[in-house]
């Protein structure tokens, strides 16, 4: 796992360099009317998804903070909800029977992205597309898509994780 992480520590870092300073981000949206988890509550909840999904607690946590800056209440334009930002059709799938319960959205967005890691046998970059942008056009790009948002979400997420 190690060699695998280094490996993308250096695709990210020249990823990175290819783009420059100008990262293609969206427009910042507004926060949520409701604060941020308190980190100790957050750790807890995240040491226990995380192990019991067997993925990197700190992948579930960059996650969680890219998807909503950690806010339960979150609501995205395109309708995903809840700490880790699940659509509707994924909600039902992962049996959430309310997305804006920080438990069960880091339950199944964890469950998610172990279902990801599995699918594209652990390369990071082509799960966190996948969670970003589907499953479905990850699979016809055969690689990260060529959409800015998903190709800033993934370079994102990978650079704080893997520091």
């Amino acid at each position: 796992m190690e060699a695998s992480l280094a490996q993308q520590r250096a695709s990210v870092q020249k990823q990175a360099q290819s783009i420059g300073t100008t990262l293609p981000w969206s427009a910042p949206i507004a926060a949520p009317p409701c604060d941020p988890i308190p980190q100790p509550e957050l750790d807890k909840m995240i040491d226990e998804v995380s192990q019991k999904q067997g993925i990197e607690k700190n992948l579930v946590r960059e996650v969680a903070r890219q998807e909503s800056g950690f806010r339960p209440c979150a609501v995205s334009s395109k309708g995903a909800e809840g700490l880790m930002q699940l659509m509707p059709a994924t909600q039902v799938q992962l049996q959430v029977a309310d997305p804006f319960d920080p438990k069960q959205s880091l339950e199944a967005g964890s469950k998610l992205l172990k279902t990801l890691l599995d699918r594209y046998h652990g390369d990071l970059s082509l799960a966190l597309s996948a969670y970003n942008a589907g499953p479905g056009t990850v699979d016809k790009a055969g690689a990260v898509p060529d959409i800015p948002e998903t190709k800033a979400y993934v370079l994102s997420i990978l650079t704080r994780f893997l520091r």
